[in-house]
């Protein structure tokens, strides 16, 4: 088998003049940690022919994760893994993603994988997307054909332009939001299409309707996406059970669609259980036993303490008797300013004075007008 070697492309195209709706951007700003929590759990569906053959599956789980990058700090996100694999009209076929999300839905990184077997003509296209800096550096290896031909381009957006950008994986968790928020307008996103060409991808409202799982017939709730790509627009059909999870896919147009074959347990907000209210009571610690108990211990510790500290300092003893002499001797009408005076040479703060006090030096414990009626 002849191989070719590579032709790499390097491409900067300006962008078109491409944004989001202020709906959609109104929308993601509206998003919330606690709404993403319940987005995250694993889903396994069946792609069936028109027929009704299962000639397939499509797997979706989102799950917490870290992000590193090389010179920057972890950053906490979301991994999505989808995969889809299967026959069409006896041709193997499939696609995966493997991404990392922001809680805000944007693109860290992301593979892409797609591939068609053909026995005269195969296809083997991987798309990979990362965020370096303030750019999205989006690189593609294409090999078809017999002679393994192989073709690798790469393009690099500013991030700037791209507000209100989803990718294929922020797909998967906008639709489960759109259904948990009962989101009813049109919302027109950034994405891009099979080229990798900056497009807009917009959201309808499909309404509800039955629908059969397993034994059960459940209201799901659809939602129309619409990639409009240069050539012709790719409109997919989602519908939803109320959580999230999703009951049925199909692209108008392809001869399979998507379908879940049996009803899961459905993934709801905890309700936290109310805060427990203890009405006041009057505390009667006499007639409680343990109480009265506890205070006459306490009691008794804190005069045998005082009583410990006396025998040690019988200076103490002195400095009062002093103090009660001196208090009934001049009978004050104000006995704590009387006491703050008589014992404020004591302090170990205080600032050395001379032994006889001034009548012109100001008293701290007065005030002004105590000091000129006593003058």
């Amino acid at each position: 088998m002849e191989t070719t070697f590579p032709t790499i492309v390097e491409t900067r195209e300006p962008l078109k003049d491409q944004r989001a709706s202020a709906e959609a951007l109104e929308f993601l700003s509206r998003i919330r940690p606690s709404d993403l929590d319940l987005c995250l759990f694993p889903e396994t569906l069946q792609t069936l022919s028109d027929s009704g053959t299962e000639v397939g599956d499509f797997t979706v789980s989102v799950q917490p994760a870290y992000y590193e990058q090389e010179g920057e700090e972890e950053e906490r996100c979301f991994l999505v893994h989808a995969s889809s694999h299967g026959t069409i009209d006896g041709v193997p076929c499939g696609t995966s993603i493997v991404a990392y999300i922001t809680p805000k839905l944007e693109t860290l990184e992301q593979h892409l994988h797609e591939y068609v077997k053909v026995k005269s003509h195969s296809l083997d296209k991987k798309t990979h997307m990362k965020r370096q800096g303030d750019k999205l550096v989006i690189s593609r290896v294409i090999i078809e054909g017999q002679q393994m031909q192989q073709e690798t381009s790469s393009r690099s957006h500013d991030l700037s332009s791209l507000s209100g950008f989803i990718s294929e994986a922020s797909n998967l968790l906008i639709m489960r939001l759109l259904v948990r928020m009962e989101n009813k307008q049109n919302l027109d996103f950034l994405a891009f299409d099979a080229e990798m060409n900056l497009c807009i991808s917009s959201y309808s409202d499909l309404g509800s309707r039955p629908q059969d799982i397993g034994k059960d017939t459940v209201e799901v709730y659809g939602i129309e996406r619409t990639i409009y790509s240069e050539d012709i627009p790719n409109t997919w059909q989602y519908y939803f059970l109320s959580d999230g999870h999703l009951a049925s896919r199909v692209q108008v147009g392809s001869p399979v669609f998507v379908k879940l074959m049996e009803m899961p347990i459905l993934s709801e907000p905890e309700e936290q259980d109310p805060k427990p209210v203890f009405e006041k009571q009057p505390l009667n610690w006499q007639d409680d036993v343990q109480l009265h108990s506890e205070f006459l211990d306490r009691k008794e510790e804190l005069i045998s303490d005082h009583d410990t500290y006396l025998s040690r300092h019988p200076d103490m003893k002195i400095l009062l008797s002093d103090f009660m002499q001196f208090l009934l001797l001049r009978k004050p009408d104000d006995v704590f300013t009387f006491a703050a005076e008589f014992f404020g040479p004591f302090s170990s703060t205080a600032e050395r004075a001379d032994a006889f006090r001034s009548s012109k030096v100001s008293n701290p414990f007065r005030d002004v007008t105590d000091e000129t009626r006593d003058s």
